[in-house]
């Protein structure tokens, strides 16, 4: 297949609905906006979530509890299968997973979590801060080491 053979899946582009172009259009003179009001003028409508004028259901629902999403730990996620990308005895932590491009930083990341899936078939001593039970089983399996950092 060449890129000049590539074509659209039939309905995927549908063509741009002119909105105002006349009455002929089927969408011409109000273009859709019905007759006068605030929705009908340029700029106009109301912000998402307001009511009106009325206490809006945000405001009026009680805020209660504590949230830990904005303090708490974030992991990078990594499969013990992707770590067979290393040599057998090699010394894997969060510095040579970035460098061998398992994982690209994109935002700030408190510390690596090794999780279960799929097989290890090589010899490696890592280093992270989390294991799963299943993770770390599967490491020490294929002799290797499971150091908590």
């Amino acid at each position: 297949m060449k890129l000049n053979e590539f074509t659209a899946v039939p309905g995927s582009n549908a063509k741009a609905y002119r909105k105002g172009r006349g009455v002929g259009s089927g969408n011409g003179k109000t273009a859709g906006r019905g007759h006068k009001g605030q929705k009908a003028r340029s700029g106009g409508g109301v912000r998402p979530g307001f009511e009106g004028g009325q206490m809006p259901l945000f405001r009026r629902l009680p805020k209660r509890g504590f949230n830990n999403k904005r303090f708490a730990t974030k992991y990078v996620l990594v499969k013990v299968d992707r770590l067979n990308l290393f040599e057998d005895g090699a010394v894997i932590d969060l510095e040579a997973i970035k460098k061998a491009g398992i994982i690209s930083f994109n935002h700030q990341m408190d510390g690596l979590k090794i999780l279960n899936g799929g097989e290890l078939n090589k010899k490696l001593t890592v280093k992270a801060d989390k294991f799963t039970a299943g993770a770390k089983e599967a490491i020490e399996k294929a002799g290797g080491q499971a150091e908590e950092v």
